[in-house]
């Protein structure tokens, strides 16, 4: 076997963060889709238990929009205090149309792809202009929250009624931009909250000026149950150098790429709760490998019991909250990591191997280690003899340990090991 010395693999790209942009450090930009606003205590203080930092949540224009021009965030304000009590923040989703400014039209349901009557999405200058005026008083009334603002929840697919048109799209993310800013300079504005990477899509968007009000660029990285976490990075790539082609002078390498929404789903036809679990935490990982520093799992809880749908198996919980190993792998995660960055990837033999190496503010180093391939060992040059380790369901294990390395198994399923005094906890 090749032993792997310490040496650096690249870098791992640094931006210069908006304020309310979490900081490329575990758990910062740990996060969870969720579907309530009011209760649901006990799905919080699990949703804290597990160290997740953020959660995101739609933000219904028209239930809040009930009679125009009259903003009701009650609710809202009753989640957001139930999120500080616990230390966990919000990107809520400015979304979707409101039956007051726009007509009904029959469009294709996103999660069914059974045509049905709703709302037609702003499109045109009255509904623009209140959704823009709605979005701007949200942020207003919500500054100093800490929220983080999405235009919108992917809108390149059928989630844009009656169907999807990005220079719709745009105009209305445009307006809505420039009215948060004017109303809240400070407020943290992200988009377009893609499905997957459409890359015309992005390109109509990109291109329209939208990056001089932006604080990030959100997209969802979805994908087939075969293609693993780690086949995002190309796309993060691409994406990069398109965001750098169209930035304003003055934001040229500061606007970060956000992973908004995804998981893979534990249905039938997807993926075993076993590679949930795996997937889940490679996803924290190789999305901050890639700088990207805030990446939202979907979802917290199944939204049913029917193992052969799609749509109700994506949660880290059952529908009646008991922890699927996802819930445990990305505890494991958050607390083994706590307080960790991303320093380096080792180089190894096989470019299917990860072995990432983190430290935090004590210089303490830790090994985060998978691989794509069989379960196999490989050696690791290190000069301590106080090696832990521990599974990624949080069960401990001792690597074996030579004069001048540590022979390290892996699997698919990320494994966290202590060097020197950064004992595992």
């Amino acid at each position: 076997m090749n032993r792997n010395s310490w040496c650096l693999l690249g870098l791992i790209p640094a931006l210069c963060y908006s304020n309310e942009i979490p900081q490329p450090v575990f758990p910062e930009g740990v996060g969870v889709n969720i579907h309530f606003v009011k209760g649901h205590e006990r799905d919080l203080d699990l949703i804290q238990a597990a160290g997740f930092r953020f959660i995101r949540m739609d933000f219904g224009w028209g239930s809040i929009e009930a009679k125009r021009a009259e903003y009701n965030w009650s609710d809202y304000e009753e989640l957001l205090s139930n999120l500080d009590r616990r230390g966990i923040r919000a990107v809520f989703i400015l979304d979707y149309s409101n039956p007051l400014y726009e007509q009904e039209v029959t469009s294709t349901n996103p999660l069914t792809h059974q045509s049905h009557r709703t709302t037609a999405s702003p499109q045109h200058l009255e509904s623009i202009a209140a959704y823009s005026t709605w979005a701007a008083a949200a942020a207003k009334h919500f500054h100093g929250r800490h929220v983080l603002w999405e235009l919108w929840n992917e809108p390149n697919i059928d989630f844009w009624s009656p169907k999807p048109d990005a220079q719709q799209y745009t105009t209305m993310a445009l307006a809505a931009s420039k009215a948060i800013r004017e109303a809240d300079p400070q407020a943290t504005i992200v988009g377009p909250a893609s499905s997957t990477f459409p890359w015309e899509f992005l390109e109509v968007f990109l291109k329209s000026g939208v990056l001089e009000y932006l604080d990030a660029v959100s997209v969802h990285p979805y994908r087939e149950p075969r293609r693993t976490p780690e086949t995002a990075a190309g796309d993060y790539q691409r994406l990069r150098q398109l965001i750098e082609q169209h930035a304003p002078a003055a934001k040229k390498h500061t606007i970060p790429i956000l992973s908004g929404e995804w998981g893979y789903s534990s249905n039938l036809k997807g993926v075993s709760i076993e590679t949930q679990a795996a997937f889940a935490a490679r996803q924290q990982l190789v999305n901050l490998l890639q700088g990207v520093p805030l990446s939202i799992w979907y979802d917290w809880k199944n939204d049913g019991d029917d193992p052969g749908e799609n749509e109700h198996n994506f949660g880290t919980m059952t529908a009646d909250l008991k922890p699927k190993p996802a819930y445990v792998a990305l505890q494991t995660l958050t607390h083994q990591l706590s307080g960790y960055r991303i320093a380096r990837r080792l180089p190894l033999a096989d470019d299917q191997d990860y072995v990432l190496v983190c430290t935090n503010s004590a210089n303490h180093q830790k090994l985060a280690a998978w691989t794509l391939g069989q379960q196999h060992v490989v050696n690791i040059s290190v000069d301590q003899k106080q090696i832990r380790g521990v599974l990624c369901d949080g069960e401990s294990f001792m690597p074996k340990i030579f004069s001048d390395h540590c022979e390290l198994e892996l699997t698919g399923a990320p494994r966290y090991v202590a060097i020197g005094t950064a004992e595992p906890k």
